[in-house]
């Protein structure tokens, strides 16, 4: 027959008022013997009260902060005539050594999962503001079941004390690292109140900032980037390009350069079929696509979205000008699609319009390359023995140095230069 027993707070010496820092159990949980209740602190020592007898606790008495005493009532208990029978008298308590004391780094059980192990050590280090940690007995075995080393737990509770809610959230997010981890020690952004020294206005990012500025990070952060920059001689092309633009002046797309972008590094991709691939989950294979999908950086007033077209190569210049306005209309009226966005090879970001000379675009993962285009302007240039004006396109190629190494990268930006400054090339 269950009977519902009273714990009270055993002998803990002369100790008074002492106080309740934590409170490990609820009602509805299930105890075993021996198991902490609740945790006191004194002014020498933390102090564990552990369940006399298992059970299920049928209401807990006190609350973090409360002041206890030898006697005093903490929890309720049912507990089985079995269980009951073996509680003859409280169990003692055991003091922990106050927290001055330095910390042992846990062990991790020969249990643990590989898992867990493996993205703990991983993990980037929450160092406390002493050298040891502040927890109590019961969360320090806590911790050393799961393998938690606590000097690396930030605490949130009174006074930086660790809490079983801290070694629970610390566990999740090395787990949420990624496969392997980027092996980088980078400390948290320090929070700053701006508006300490003037007026300020807080402004939402919007959901495509948030989903793509995620992916900015992770790429920047475990993608070794290395740019090549380069310049195109496109006065041939420009003036090809105006020429079919008023052939097309009627239709509801314009003839802009970026489709003959697309279609030279089409060309340039096939030649060098590295840059057309991706790194399998491993890391150690190169998968090589036998398609050419590129990916277009579309300026939105919600952010920054890279709608793919798709079989670049089998294109004509006309073909890629009309798809090129149509999916960027889309993005721009936020009618663009997931699937729209997925399949890309290679990607092509374009600032020509805006203006810069040169910058450093971040690769678009899976890819292991991404071109950056800026704005082309007339420049003196050395030709048959004099200086002669030419429209100069200015290239960026940040490429995956982890499959791509420089010499390729060189030769990759100087084939689609050649490419660009030939327009016989682009029919190839």
């Amino acid at each position: 027959m269950a009977e519902i027993k009273n714990v009270l707070v055993p002998d803990i010496g002369n100790f008074k008022d002492v106080s309740v820092i934590e409170v490990s159990v609820k009602a509805g949980d299930k105890v075993s013997a021996e198991q902490a209740l609740i945790s006191l602190e004194t002014d020498k020592a933390t102090i564990d009260v552990p369940a006399p007898f298992g059970g299920v606790v049928k209401d807990v008495k006190v609350k973090v902060g409360d002041k206890v005493s030898e006697g005093t009532l903490i929890v309720t208990i049912e507990a089985s005539g079995e269980a009951a029978a073996q509680a003859v008298a409280p169990a003692a308590v055991a003091p922990a050594a106050a927290p001055a004391v330095p910390v042992v780094p846990a062990t991790p059980s020969p249990a643990e999962p590989a898992a867990v192990a493996a993205a703990i050590s991983a993990a980037p280090m929450a160092t406390p503001a002493s050298g040891s940690a502040h927890a109590s007995p019961s969360i320090r075995r806590f911790a050393r079941e799961l393998g938690v080393n606590l000097t690396q737990v930030g605490g949130s509770g009174e006074k930086g004390r660790v809490t079983k809610d801290d070694v629970q959230n610390f566990v999740k997010k090395s787990l949420a690292q990624p496969a392997g981890g980027s092996g980088l020690q980078v400390p948290e952004m320090p929070a700053v109140d701006f508006a300490k020294y003037g007026a300020i206005e807080t402004k939402p990012l919007s959901r495509i900032k948030k989903i793509s500025g995620a992916n900015l990070r992770r790429n920047w952060v475990t993608i070794p980037h290395v740019t090549q920059f380069e310049e195109a001689d496109i006065s041939e092309m420009e003036a090809f390009r105006k020429e079919l633009g008023l052939e097309y002046a009627k239709e509801s797309f314009k003839i802009t350069p970026l489709a003959f972008m697309l279609k030279a590094c089409a060309i340039t991709l096939k030649h060098f079929p590295d840059f057309n691939a991706s790194l399998d989950a491993s890391g150690e294979n190169l998968v090589l696509k036998k398609y050419i999908h590129i990916g277009v950086a579309v300026d939105t007033p919600d952010g920054l979205m890279v709608p793919v077209i798709r079989d670049v190569d089998q294109k004509g210049i006309v073909q890629l000008a009309k798809e090129l306005g149509e999916v960027s209309a889309k993005a721009r009226e936020k009618k663009i699609t997931a699937a729209d966005m997925q399949g890309g090879c290679f990607t092509i970001s374009s600032l020509g319009g805006i203006g810069g000379t040169s910058f450093t675009p971040i690769i678009n993962a899976p890819e292991v390359a991404i071109l950056g285009v800026s704005r082309s302007s007339m420049k003196p240039v050395w030709k048959d023995g004099e200086f002669v004006p030419r429209l100069m396109l200015p290239l960026s190629l940040s490429y995956d140095h982890r499959v791509i190494d420089g010499a390729a990268g060189a030769r990759f930006t100087t084939y689609l230069a050649h490419v660009l400054s030939d327009m016989r090339r682009l029919a190839l």
